[in-house]
């Protein structure tokens, strides 16, 4: 269990640091920002995928832990380790985004509009609250979706999942950044948000229950499509 949490913990920190650190030093107020801040999540879950699927299947993210756990491929003890690890990579990410920003800023001028922000999600254009967590639960869903049946132990797409996984991860943030910031994973929000404070950290709430409740409509949906696989 121990190695299972270190691997998620490793993971996911290099998903927040290196997805949110290409949205904080990009930018994504232009369309080549929103592009490569994109690619940036997607390859990386494709270039973990690869590293840490054997050991732990590689969710690096708790909504897909959730939809897992939910679907009974796993036991809600080993979800919470999974969170754990989780949880404290995001946070470590985090804590290291706010370092380069300090050791960055003083000597650079004109980079990333933003970049204070740590990549932080938001609210605002999605119309508030309720309108992020619409977008997010959608998000989430069909993220998650994918997540469920590449990796169906007899539907699943084998070798191939964590390519058709990353690639799902970039066209929903092609959508979604602007108007969110594309979160569909908990730990990514809430490690960044952390050492933001102000509204990033007052909104994460939205970015910890939206994939979330994504997450388990996306396994009901799941569980029904595959019920026939015979």
């Amino acid at each position: 269990m121990t190695k299972k949490l270190f691997a998620e913990l490793i993971g996911t920190f290099v998903l927040t640091l290196l997805g949110c650190g290409t949205a904080m030093f990009l930018g994504c107020a232009t369309p080549a920002g929103v592009v490569g801040t994109a690619i940036a999540f997607g390859l990386t879950v494709v270039a973990m995928a690869y590293t840490i699927g054997g050991i732990t299947g590689c969710h690096i993210n708790p909504a897909i832990t959730f939809a897992v756990a939910l679907s009974g491929r796993m036991t809600w003890k080993e979800a919470c380790i999974y969170w754990i690890g989780q949880f404290i990579g995001g946070i470590l990410a985090g804590a290291v985004l706010l370092a380069l920003v300090n050791i960055v800023t003083p000597s650079a001028e004109g980079i990333a509009e933003g970049m204070m922000g740590l990549g932080c999600n938001g609210v605002a254009n999605a119309g508030g609250a309720m309108g992020a967590c619409l977008v997010e639960i959608i998000a989430t869903f069909i993220f998650v979706l994918v997540v469920l049946g590449t990796t169906d132990s007899k539907l699943g797409a084998g070798n191939l999942a964590g390519l058709a996984i990353g690639l799902t991860l970039i066209l929903v943030h092609l959508v979604c950044i602007n108007l969110t910031g594309t979160s569909v994973n908990p730990a990514r929000s809430f490690g960044p948000a952390i050492f933001a404070g102000g509204q990033a950290l007052a909104d994460v709430w939205v970015f910890i229950v939206a994939p979330m409740i994504g997450a388990a409509l996306s396994a009901l949906v799941w569980k029904g499509l595959a019920c026939n696989k015979e």
